[in-house]
């Protein structure tokens, strides 16, 4: 470890990076040129923290940084409102590109952050207030478990298809269809195996029931979630996603920022003279992205605008999907504005 020579003076600020683990946070505290008066463990609570960074210090005027991760935000969160720290979450992704070294350790990574603050370089990640960290959370329940019910639909469709069970007078999961499944006459272990996956599938739709009071509940009070309501094609669980993933719209410049971050703006393949998309971009929020397609397509049902506009873009040949994300793209970027008023 570098020694500390001397101590800032009271006035002077220090800059600080943790590094979270499960068990303990490295806490490194730089000084304003960047000499390192202090980096070891501490216990994961703030009062441990801070009370060693006002040791290390002397100062109260503290600037830290974070890596986002799982439990790093209630910590920060901590720290913001008991210590009146100025704390940023970091981005892990593009923190571990700039570190130039094979060698990861606790030691170097905290340095690495506390160096990021001190030079305004640091990448960094807007910290959702505690109750959008909950209604994320219940959302997110939600998905896990409607993904879960998908996967056991498609398990039972793959079945089906291993013994060239076909209904072709009826669509799938409907009451016609699932009277066929269940007067089928299968071999006893296929049997089994397909009443508990419908088991399995009726206690994943019973727990789905549970959550949307909870997610109403938790929606009752809250502006921009009533304004979603409001407006065609948006039901309480889209809202609810929307609310969720997208948090505060003023931390977005520009609708075109926002539609960036869903996910919904094309990525561009160009090189030299050639000029080209290369469909959606991929780093977008997945949930978020896929909770405004499923809008869109309702809106091209629901609305003569978005109708017109999705009809103007089919006769000019474009394919379905590709309509469905347009609509999404400039439906979001409409509500840009208005989301940030509600939002003030």
């Amino acid at each position: 470890m570098t020694k500390c020579s001397t101590f800032p003076t009271a006035a002077a600020t220090v800059f600080v990076g943790l590094d979270y683990s499960k068990v303990f946070v490295q806490v490194c505290v730089l000084d304003a040129t960047g000499r390192m008066l202090g980096n070891q463990r501490c216990a994961d609570d703030w009062r441990a923290i801070a009370a060693y960074v006002r040791a290390r210090g002397g100062t109260a005027h503290v600037r830290a940084a974070i890596e986002a991760c799982n439990g790093a935000a209630d910590l920060a969160d901590e720290l913001l409102r008991h210590a009146g720290w100025s704390l940023d979450l970091a981005h892990p992704g593009y923190v571990r590109r700039m570190k130039q070294n094979p060698d990861k350790t606790d030691f170097t990574d905290a340095h690495l952050l506390a160096d990021l603050v001190r030079v305004g370089y640091l990448p960094r990640v807007w910290l959702a207030p505690q109750p959008i960290r909950e209604l994320r959370r219940v959302v997110r329940r939600r998905q896990d478990l409607a993904n879960r019910r998908r996967a056991v639909k498609l398990r039972i469709g793959a079945l089906l298809r291993e013994h060239r069970l076909v209904k072709r007078d009826a669509r799938p999961w409907t009451k016609r269809w699932l009277a066929w499944v269940a007067a089928l006459e299968l071999p006893a272990e296929s049997r089994w195996v397909m009443n508990d996956m419908f088991a399995e599938l009726a206690g994943l739709h019973t727990r789905l029931r549970v959550i949307e009071p909870r997610l109403a509940q938790l929606a009752e009070h809250d502006g921009m979630i009533a304004r979603l309501l409001a407006l065609p094609g948006i039901g309480l669980i889209t809202a609810c996603v929307l609310r969720a993933e997208i948090g505060d719209a003023r931390r977005f410049r520009t609708g075109k920022q926002l539609s960036r971050y869903c996910g919904l703006t094309p990525c561009n393949a160009s090189s030299g003279a050639r000029q080209a998309d290369a469909g959606l971009i991929q780093a977008g929020n997945r949930t978020l992205r896929a909770a405004l397609m499923e809008a869109a397509h309702r809106l091209k049902r629901l609305t003569p605008r978005w109708r017109a506009f999705a009809a103007a873009l089919a006769a000019r040949g474009k394919p379905k999907s590709v309509v469905t994300a347009a609509v999404a793209n400039r439906w979001l970027r409409g509500l840009f504005h208005e989301l940030r008023t509600l939002a003030a």
